[in-house]
């Protein structure tokens, strides 16, 4: 069993995928000494996105409980960086914006994932308005004021920030993902009942990767905020949040962590440049795009590919 487990293991760390990540790691490790500033938050966009992306798709991926929580955990986040970031040095505040996520989504996790379907998600959506409108009520009659100063930092710190969230959050997610835990995550997806008469404590499992995908959504928004420089509840936990790492992930493909990657980075380079050339019109032609992809491409882009391949296959007779 250990010599077939060595074996495993050291296929996985000789894989194409592996290698190429380990260089890929590198080169975004040296990118602050190669590209102008400008590139360097535009890549740390893309970084926040694909964290946001992994992260909701961790739990929503195999369970099938589609969580538009993310605004909320994104927000918390980014609500500790604005109160502890006077007190507390960068890493501390990242980690408790992590914790905090953990146990609202542990307390949160403990009444609603009993609900399914349609429900779960309209639960989860409206969690993200009321924790906004009560920061927001808090503020105007608690505090006397609506917005806060976050403690800036320079743009290459976000960026290594974001570089580290991303890779914990990558690693986390292919080491569960190929575990026992995350066959009893697809399970689940499969078939609730079925699961839990093979002995999965369901409930436990969808607790516990949902607070997982928590953690990661909270630093990350801690470490975003401090770019902002001001915040108020609109900005920290704006809808669009909830709502794109759902798109990314089915434009890239739910299933595979390389597809959540790709959509990540294509939609928010494809944001970031229909905004800039049509400023007045982005939306409307990103919504175009993303209507298209799912209508035409269900399976994302790594589906496209899969059905290409068979496609070719069967045209080639192999």
């Amino acid at each position: 069993m250990k010599a077939e487990r060595f074996t495993w293991m050291r296929h996985q760390l000789l894989s194409p995928w592996f290698m190429a990540g380990v260089l890929l790691l590198i080169f975004l490790s040296a990118a602050p000494l190669l590209f102008a500033p400008y590139t360097i938050i535009s890549i740390t966009n893309v970084l926040m996105y694909i964290v946001m992306t992994v992260s909701w798709a961790f739990f929503s991926g195999p369970t099938q409980y589609l969580s538009l929580a993310t605004a909320a955990f994104f927000g918390i986040g980014i609500y500790v960086s604005a109160l502890a970031g006077e007190v507390l040095l960068f890493p501390l505040v990242i980690t408790l914006g992590a914790l905090l996520s953990f146990l609202i989504a542990v307390l949160v996790g403990l009444s609603t994932l009993r609900l399914r379907g349609m429900y779960f998600t309209i639960f989860t959506f409206g969690l993200s308005e009321l924790i906004r409108h009560f920061v927001l009520w808090w503020e105007v009659n608690i505090t006397g004021t609506v917005g806060r100063w976050v403690v800036a930092m320079d743009h290459t710190t976000v960026y290594y920030a974001m570089l580290t969230i991303g890779t914990v959050t990558l690693a986390v997610t292919q080491t569960v993902r190929i575990s026992k835990y995350g066959l009893a995550l697809r399970s689940i997806g499969d078939s609730e009942e079925a699961a839990d008469h093979t002995g999965i404590n369901v409930n436990t499992v969808k607790l516990f990767s949902f607070a997982i995908s928590a953690v990661f959504t909270g630093a990350a928004g801690a470490a975003m905020a401090t770019r902002w420089t001001y915040i108020d509840p609109s900005i920290a936990f704006n809808p669009l949040y909830s709502f794109m790492p759902v798109l990314m992930a089915i434009f890239g493909g739910i299933t595979r962590i390389h597809g959540q990657i790709i959509g990540a980075v294509i939609l928010t380079l494809l944001a970031d440049l229909l905004l800039t050339t049509f400023p007045y019109y982005y939306m409307l032609l990103y919504g175009l795009i993303l209507v298209v992809v799912i209508l035409f491409v269900p399976g994302g882009l790594t589906g496209l590919q899969t059905d290409l391949k068979r496609l070719w296959q069967g045209g080639s007779g192999k």
